[in-house]
């Protein structure tokens, strides 16, 4: 999704802009324009900035179409914006666009791109539980509201029931609107929002016909991230048997409000930013966005996401965003931006699997998801080589085949399927190999090489070998978890890398949760399969999994500020794994994992509702760091309605996280050094009369000193600055080098801790 002059626009106060489609003549799609306006240029003469759009695009009109000037705007005009940014979206010809540009307070114009979605047991995971984890009364996340701006919603789902749930809050401004197969009787106190925006999508495609314009979800995915931050309990949950059990939302009792701009036909930021426009009119506490630009566009004033997000934060919204899905490479994460926390993926202590067990009794596991039931009866082991033929794999389709990895493994089993095979082991040394085909349309083990030998060994020692299949295992506590999974996109956000990204860790892989009943979640042979639940992978999953964390923060600290239930997120992280060892990378060979793919760990709700300490930032802190970036007053008008002169500048943002870069020209030797020092400030939000000790960990060969090395808080809210140093060489042992800073209160309760690092990687 194209983000150039996109986020500018987004949220000014101090910036008008609106999306604008154009269609030269040689086009026959037109592009959707983002142009900023200043919205002090606008003529006393009007009394709203949308009667002024509107009369300007009038101006601008077509001479033929002038006759039916009034008609004619109506059909131009697709929003109008408020509240992330000030202007509005229209259908322009290219000579109309070319006039705008003349007109007086026109600022700047950006083409409008499509965005990308990042695509049970999880609370318990967590520790979420009614007993002793943060589902102890009296919150449940309740009167907390978090939008969700997605693909819609299937509101007959149980987890949108609104059993236990309080009054819709009296604030809440917003509503449900009605469409096809779509009442606004549908909503309750659960479902207290539903909203569609499609109008940057028909400007872009005029003669697409949608069949569900209305905030009803047939894709599943809106379905899948709203009941993963907030859906009821919905008991008897389950994918085809796996991960049976009820499930739960991350804050079961706060609010949805759903904001519809996925659609199959794709999703366009001039859609986007009127969802979170509204948004934020509504009255949502929290936003999830799994959604995001591409990387390769990824610059903070082009992107419309963290441009509209800067206006939500400004008026107290939290704001949890996926971090993407094109891992393992460094620089590869996206909705960077510091205003935001930014969400990595990972593993949970569950695993599916299916079993072969070899006629000698020796049994092989394996990951699978096969939905399908499948004879316990033993069929004979046939070895096929490479299984490049379909015709000779047809003459042995009732039996159990075995392919070894010579070809591809995707042609191996397309082969399989088009020779209608009864079953197959497929043996590769590619390690993600059974995570990719877990949802396979016939009975299929992918195994390692390891295993791979056990079968063939034993088929070649028994002259009628056979083996047989059992699918629909579920294992729960497995170790190690969490991990890091591989896609799980990685920092440094290229865009402002001077602040460590990602944020967190949060579950992404395989997570159960709701599901359009209308859209097929996997095949059985040529037969499609539908469920009320599906079992999803990606950074989309674990943006709304701290969403809901986020909105149990808000409720039992409603007073705090974005960027405090951050910091009480992040600083309360786990970095171990349930070994007890640091968290594990699986691109990486299982390595430890570093800030720049986990950020500060996983997730721990329980911890992050009473964090000791936090780390505080404002507005006029975000933009001390724009201005130290070299934005322009202009550039920094597009993110907020605030003047500012940019007398103060910094790139040392308030943020629980350290980052150095020990670039290296490549002429530096051991004796060439390299520091750099941090300044922070923390607010005691515990007990009065608290006292913590600084403890640093890791950062092999860079000395790191902390002064002063005791903070003492006499008050509640009272807060106290520190410095991090950092001294080391420009040559580094590794390219990445990390470790931590934690305060520890002397009483043993509270660990209030942050990733440091330092690296010579470069975007190069």
């Amino acid at each position: 999704m194209p983000q150039s002059s996109t986020m500018n626009f987004l949220h000014t106060l101090s910036t008008v802009l609106f999306i604008v489609s154009f269609h030269p003549f040689t086009r026959a799609k037109p592009d959707t324009y983002i142009i900023h306006m200043d919205p002090s240029a606008m003529p006393k003469a009007f009394s709203s900035h949308h009667s002024w759009y509107f009369s300007m695009l009038s101006s601008i009109s077509d001479a033929s179409e002038a006759a039916s000037a009034s008609s004619t705007v109506t059909s131009k005009h697709l929003y109008t914006y408020t509240h992330s940014i000030n202007g509005f979206s229209a259908t322009l010809t290219l000579s109309e666009l070319e006039s705008l540009k003349k007109s007086f307070g026109y600022l700047s114009v950006t083409r409008d791109r499509p965005l990308t979605v990042h695509t049970t047991h999880t609370s318990q995971f967590l520790g979420l539980n009614s007993v002793s984890g943060a589902w102890t009364a009296p919150n449940y996340g309740e009167d907390v509201i978090i939008g969700i701006v997605d693909s819609g919603i299937w509101p007959e789902s149980e987890s949108y029931s609104d059993e236990g749930m309080a009054q819709v809050p009296t604030r809440w401004k917003g509503k449900c609107e009605s469409g096809t197969n779509f009442s606004s009787s549908f909503c309750n106190k659960k479902l207290i929002g539903a909203r569609f925006y499609n109008k940057g999508l028909l400007s872009s495609h005029p003669k697409l016909t949608i069949p569900m314009n209305s905030p009803r979800d047939i894709n599943g995915h809106g379905t899948h991230t709203s009941s993963i931050a907030a859906g009821n309990s919905a008991k008897g949950a389950s994918y085809f048997g796996y991960a049976s059990g009820t499930a739960n939302g991350m804050a079961p009792r706060a609010h949805i409000a759903m904001y519809k701009v996925v659609w199959r036909y794709g999703t366009y930021t001039s859609d986007v930013l009127a969802a979170i426009d509204q948004a934020i009119q509504d009255g949502v506490d929290i936003l999830s966005l799994s959604l995001g630009l591409s990387v390769d566009n990824n610059v903070l004033d082009d992107d419309p996401i963290a441009v509209a997000t800067f206006a939500a934060m400004e008026k107290g919204i939290f704001i949890a965003a996926s971090a993407g899905n094109d891992g393992p490479l460094y620089w590869s994460l996206v909705n960077g931006a510091p205003w935001m926390l930014t969400v990595a993926a990972g593993s949970i202590d569950r695993e599916f699997d299916g079993i072969l067990t070899l006629g000698n009794g020796v049994q092989i596991t394996f990951e699978s998801l096969y939905p399908g039931n499948f004879s316990r009866n033993q069929m004979p082991l046939v070895v096929m080589d490479e299984c490049a033929s379909v015709e000779e794999l047809r003459q042995v389709r009732n039996n159990i085949i075995v392919c070894k990895d010579h070809l591809s493994i995707s042609d191996q089993v397309e082969n399989a399927e088009s020779a209608m095979v009864s079953a197959a082991v497929f043996i590769s040394n590619y390690s993600y190999l059974s995570e990719l085909y877990t949802r396979s349309s016939f009975p299929a083990a992918f195994i390692g090489l390891d295993d791979g030998q056990t079968v063939i060994d034993y088929i070649k020692q028994n002259s009628d070998p056979r083996g047989r299949f059992q699918f629909r295992k579920t294992s729960i506590g497995t170790k190690p978890a969490p991990k890091v999974d591989a896609y799980s996109s990685r920092g440094p956000f290229l865009s402002c890398p001077n602040v460590l990204k990602p944020d967190i860790l949060a579950p992404g892989s395989l997570v159960l949760a709701s599901w359009s009943p209308v859209s097929e979640v996997t095949k059985v042979g040529s037969h499609p399969l539908f469920s009320k639940f599906n079992l999803l992978s990606g950074t989309s999953m674990a943006a709304p999994h701290a969403a809901g964390v986020a909105a149990l923060v808000k409720k039992a600290h409603p007073d705090w500020s974005p960027a405090a239930i951050r910091s009480a997120i992040m600083t309360t992280a786990n970095s171990f794994d349930n070994n007890l060892s640091p968290i594990k990378d699986v691109s990486n060979f299982n390595q430890p994992a570093s800030p720049l793919d986990i950020g500060a760990g996983h997730i721990n709700p329980l911890k992050a509702l009473d964090p000791g300490l936090v780390y505080d930032a404002t507005p006029q802190d975000y933009m001390k760091l724009l201005c130290a970036m070299n934005y322009t007053s202009k550039k920094i008008r597009m993110f907020t309605k605030l003047s500012h002169d940019c007398m103060n500048r910094s790139l040392d943002l308030n943020y629980p996280t350290f980052i150095a870069f020990f670039n290296d020209d490549g002429l530096s030797t051991s004796a060439d050094k390299f520091e750099q020092e941090f300044q922070r400030t923390v607010t005691n939000v515990g007990k009065e009369g608290m006292a913590y000790t600084a403890k640093v960990t890791g950062m092999d060969g860079i000395k790191v000193m902390v002064e002063p090395p005791k903070l003492v808080f006499k008050q509640k809210y009272e807060k106290q600055s520190y410095k991090l140093r950092l001294e080391g060489t420009k040559l580094l042992k590794k390219d990445v080098i990390f470790g931590a800073l934690s305060w520890r209160d002397d009483a043993g309760k509270y660990m209030v801790t942050s990733p440091i690092m330092a690296t010579t990687i470069t975007s190069q």
